[in-house]
């Protein structure tokens, strides 16, 4: 078995509500660290994406890369402005939040080179102190871009969704109850995030 194998059946043996999704999906994505030239652009993809279905959020970003003339960097993004942001599609505080992240990262209050070795909580700390920046997007960076195995998004609709159709639960379940059944899965929480989230694509696959 490879490691990532190896995951998808330890996770199955945690918890047994996720052993047919494990089966259907196989063993999740790996994790690796993105090339530092990527992560201020996959910032401003999360943040275009936050409260957003995914094609909405698609659409959206399109546009914001055009309005940035095709490639989003800091001087881009700065260069393009609330009103060429706002254009696209953005809201007023979502603009605002590119705008800032731009500029927290030219001056260097965000140091981006660097995230590769801070804790997550260290990166959480110095990301959320952009405007309009939380912890939904902050974990999305951890998982995706910083390739970080352990980062479990409570607050994700997705997650909380997966979790409660993998359990057949009656009611959505709770930010602070699936804070605690994370604890089951410490080390390999990004995979469980993952599984729940291809528990309802397969959910509506089927509709």
């Amino acid at each position: 078995m490879t490691l990532r194998s190896d995951i998808a059946a330890d996770i199955a043996r945690r918890d047994r509500a996720f052993l047919a999704v494990v089966a259907l999906a196989g063993p999740a994505p790996s994790r690796r660290p993105a090339p530092v030239s990527d992560r201020f652009p996959t910032l401003i993809s999360s943040i275009t994406s936050q409260l957003l279905a995914t094609k909405a959020a698609n659409t959206i970003h399109a546009r914001v890369i055009e309005a940035c003339g095709g490639d989003v960097t800091i001087d881009s993004v700065l260069g393009a402005g609330p009103n060429a942001l706002r254009a696209a599609g953005l809201s007023r505080t979502k603009a605002a939040a590119m705008l800032d992240l731009a500029a927290h990262a030219r001056d260097g209050r965000l140091r981006l080179d660097r995230h590769g070795r801070m804790s997550d909580d260290e990166v959480i700390a110095e990301v959320t102190k952009v405007h309009g920046v939380g912890p939904w997007t902050t974990q999305m960076y951890l998982m995706h871009t910083l390739g970080r195995r352990d980062v479990w998004p409570v607050g994700d609709f997705g997650v909380r969704y997966g979790w409660s159709l993998l359990h057949d639960l009656d009611e959505m379940i709770t930010e602070k109850e699936l804070r605690g059944r994370g604890d089951t899965f410490a080390g390999m929480r990004s995979d469980v995030a993952w599984y729940c989230w291809r528990a309802v694509h397969f959910e509506r696959s089927s509709r």
